[in-house]
């Protein structure tokens, strides 16, 4: 995740205002969906990613200094993807997907999205969207290995089922360095009807001791960090409402709601698009972007102690039944 400031945290304790009445058997078979989390295999995945950035080569620092004496601990110095991209695509091949790759060529910063996907059975033209950012500064345990890691667990989830609309899985390139790829996906995607999206960063850190989670004075918001962080703009507000109320019917109890006005990129756009659901709202796109607020409650934020045993395996697994049971009402599914 890139780096996130103050007006998020303040808006991210704002609950929706409304919950929409959801279909009863919908939300059943919602909760059956996401039933199913493996917190076991959640965090097998994180090892996995989090041993991949540890071997890969870090991208040339000399990108972006003209000389090479930027010291060795400078995040900007120490950002791999090419090895977790090879796990995500294996493990999507894995599942028996079929992947595919959006590639742009570009002389200095060329990007690869990696996209699998279940073709919906009677709306295969509507898409519901679920992406996280491979890529990450040093050991990269919550930023983003855990955003990765609950996308691959709903993959596995789906693996094999039918739905009514298309589910598409999508692997972004350098959001560290500017949502890269997402914003070229985006911009190569301008038609596609996206019905939600759910986009995942720093989901996996919680500590509910008093102080922990920070903001700005003056604001309502927990001091304790033990809340997810859904942010809508408006267009995204049905989703993020629906998403509240399959929260509340399903007891999880865990969801602190929010919504940006208009499409997100008014004054305070630099603080509340730093993430890859920044380009979704930009296109007129629904996108909800779930975290655990990143610098705002995780000291380890882009550092190199950000190591998966200070992830929170029992929050992590909660995030992807939360958003598993999101897919499956939006995606209507999975299907007889």
């Amino acid at each position: 995740m890139r780096p996130l400031f103050a007006a998020l945290l303040f808006l991210a304790v704002s609950s929706c205002s409304s919950r929409p009445s959801l279909d009863a058997a919908a939300v059943s078979r919602a909760g059956d969906f996401a039933s199913g989390v493996d917190k076991g295999r959640l965090m097998s995945n994180v090892d996995a990613l989090v041993a991949a950035h540890r071997a890969d080569t870090p991208l040339d620092c000399g990108l972006f200094s003209p000389s090479r004496t930027d010291p060795a601990d400078r995040p900007v110095c120490n950002l791999t993807r090419e090895k977790a991209r090879q796990l995500v695509r294996e493990r999507f091949e894995s599942l028996g997907y079929t992947v595919t790759t959006h590639d742009t060529e570009d002389a200095r910063l060329p990007t690869s999205t990696v996209i699998a996907e279940v073709r919906g059975t009677e709306h295969p033209d509507e898409v519901v969207v679920v992406g996280a950012h491979y890529d990450a500064y040093f050991a990269g345990a919550d930023d983003n290995s855990s955003g990765v890691a609950v996308m691959l667990e709903m993959a596995r989830l789906a693996s094999g089922k039918r739905f009514a609309r298309t589910v598409r899985f999508l692997g972004f390139d350098l959001e560290e360095l500017g949502l890269v790829s997402s914003t070229r996906y985006i911009q190569a995607h301008p038609d596609e009807r996206i019905v939600a999206s759910i986009i995942f960063d720093c989901v996996g850190y919680k500590d509910p001791s008093p102080g922990a989670q920070q903001g700005l004075p003056g604001f309502p918001m927990p001091t304790t960090g033990d809340f997810i962080a859904a942010i809508a703009n408006e267009d995204s507000r049905p989703r993020l409402e629906e998403l509240y109320a399959l929260n509340s019917q399903l007891d999880l109890g865990f969801l602190r709601g929010a919504v940006t006005p208009n499409d997100g990129s008014g004054a305070a756009a630099g603080n509340l698009m730093r993430s890859d659901h920044a380009p979704f709202w930009v296109a007129g796109q629904s996108a909800l972007f779930l975290t655990d607020t990143a610098n705002f409650r995780n000291p380890h934020y882009h550092q190199k102690t950000d190591v998966p045993s200070t992830l929170d395996p029992d929050f992590l697994a909660d995030v992807t039944q939360l958003s598993a049971a999101g897919l499956s009402f939006w995606a209507g599914g999975p299907l007889p």
